[in-house]
């Protein structure tokens, strides 16, 4: 859909002419916005039109978890599949179903019988491998019921990431109707996890922790035992962190930053499919195991439903901070452009280079207009002044986070407010214009500033985030465009994309 708003029309013609910046037909003021430094950039664009166009192949794998093994990045995913890239662009498919061929685990029924006779289902929910000390890839495969939080998480074993995984054995239980539990007590769904969606991680002290959970009790995390890849005795289900009364919160993935010496927990919110609004949100703690809190300050052990509810998406919306949902990016008025947009991404895993820190995010996508068809995407991630992660507006196509000019930063943006709900509407993007005097005007209206060589503060309609400048390819006008990504003090992401040049 295009921009019809008068205010689109005015922000087009606007453009820079001749190094000065024209804004109801007259010269700006002085450049507040930008630095002493910024007036003689050094470094240019990233990005040159000229470049060559960077191109893709794409694979299906839902619930991506990713490794790093030699110069591949590899992802497991629900159903057994997997895939594997060296640039992040060209994706290989591994597997696709759960058969008795699947290569991950050959004659999967009989080697995971156990399992599927507990969970009393044919196939497997998120998988997560982790390569330990012993130089061995340890699968954590789970099965469950669907209907109900009956399942099953066990752990199998390769030597080669691609397998074959052989099986070590069933290593928790959930969904046992009034018997007895993990822990000792009667199960309760409410309040005791669903055992899926596992991710083993080591922390900076290289301790082995498990965070799992989803929906039911909520998530939960665990030590476990480096030599077996097993928890360690005594611990139940673990500690709970968030959730709990059947709240839609899944897909716990916690990674280290060394920069800013923070775990962040990355989950996802709403329902997975095309129309359950699913978003990805982060909160983040000094220690592995919590407690989380988000931008806001707000302590996640508070995000559940309330006593009572099912799928209670009002009471957990003011918790995380919401780094991506459902959006559009659309055609301003007389621009060729054509419609970028995901539904109900999420199920996300992240991955930390160990050497330049450089942060990728992968996850599972739907698309406007195509149903329950999904794909995997990676895009940058990038840490603000204030240490949170803001999630680039474009897939990556090989950008570097490097210093944007001047010159690339002010003009016309196709722009995106995540906000906080759990919603199955796209949020369509709007025209707003960042002028050389450091005004924003248009659909929102405010201040923006340039910091260093790429942070970027932008207070709009009187509240103030903080983010990121990249250049970067939009495939939607075929081009590289300036981009930013910042969000605010309550954890709301905002995103715009430079119109074409």
């Amino acid at each position: 859909m295009k921009q019809s708003k008068k205010t689109a029309l005015l922000l087009l013609s606007c453009l820079t002419v001749a190094g000065s910046s024209i804004v109801n037909g007259a010269a700006s003021a002085s450049p507040a916005a930008l630095t002493a430094a910024d007036s003689a950039p050094t470094i240019e664009s990233v990005h040159k039109k000229s470049d060559v166009i960077p191109s893709f192949s794409e694979v299906t794998v839902h619930d991506p978890s990713v490794i790093k093994s030699g110069d591949a990045f590899y992802v497991f995913g629900s159903h057994l599949a997997s895939a594997k890239t060296q640039d992040l662009m060209h994706w290989q498919q591994i597997s696709t179903v759960v058969d008795n061929n699947n290569p991950l685990i050959p004659n999967v029924f009989e080697e995971l019988r156990e399992t599927f006779e507990w969970a009393q289902s044919n196939t497997l929910w998120a998988a997560d491998v982790i390569q330990l000390a012993d130089g061995k890839y340890y699968m954590y495969y789970n099965a469950c019921k669907g209907d109900s939080p009956r399942s099953a998480m066990g752990v199998a074993v390769a030597d080669h990431p691609e397998g074959p995984y052989k099986d070590t054995g069933i290593i928790l239980k959930s969904g046992m109707w009034d018997e007895i539990s993990e822990d000792g007590t009667i199960y309760d769904a409410t309040i005791h996890p669903n055992v899926v969606d596992p991710d083993v991680f080591i922390d900076k002290n290289g301790k082995l922790w498990m965070v799992y959970g989803s929906y039911s009790g909520g998530i939960f995390i665990m030590e476990m035992d480096p030599q077996t890849g097993k928890p360690l005795p005594g611990q139940g289900y673990g500690k709970k962190l968030l959730g709990g009364n059947h709240s839609r919160i899944e897909a716990p993935y916690i990674v280290y930053n060394p920069q800013t010496d923070y775990y962040y927990l990355y989950l996802s919110f709403g329902g997975l499919d095309a129309v359950g609004g699913y978003n990805i949100r982060v909160a983040r703690s000094k220690s592995p195991d919590g407690p989380y809190v988000d931008a806001a300050g707000k302590d996640m052990i508070n995000a559940k439903g309330a006593d009572g509810t099912l799928f209670d998406d009002a009471s957990i919306a003011p918790y995380g901070s919401k780094l991506m949902g459902n959006f559009k990016f659309s055609a301003l008025d007389g621009e060729k452009y054509t419609d970028q947009g995901y539904v109900s991404p999420g199920h996300n895993s992240v991955y930390v280079d160990p050497k330049s820190g450089e942060t990728f995010i992968f996850f599972h996508t739907r698309f406007p207009g195509r149903g329950e068809e999904h794909q995997v995407r990676v895009h940058r991630v990038m840490m603000n002044e204030a240490g949170w992660p803001v999630i680039a507006p474009h897939r990556y196509a090989g950008e570097t986070e490097r210093s944007v000019a001047p010159r690339d930063i002010t003009g016309v943006y196709k722009y995106i407010n995540h906000g906080k709900d759990i919603s199955a509407d796209i949020k369509p993007s709007a025209a707003i214009m960042l002028n050389k005097d450091g005004k924003v005007t248009g659909t929102v209206s405010g201040t923006w500033k340039k910091n260093g060589k790429n942070d970027i503060t932008l207070t709009l309609n009187g509240t103030t985030y903080k983010g990121k400048l990249l250049r970067q390819w939009d495939n939607g006008a075929q081009s590289y465009v300036t981009t930013f990504s910042a969000l605010s003090g309550d954890g709301t992401a905002i995103w715009g994309s430079h119109a074409a040049e």
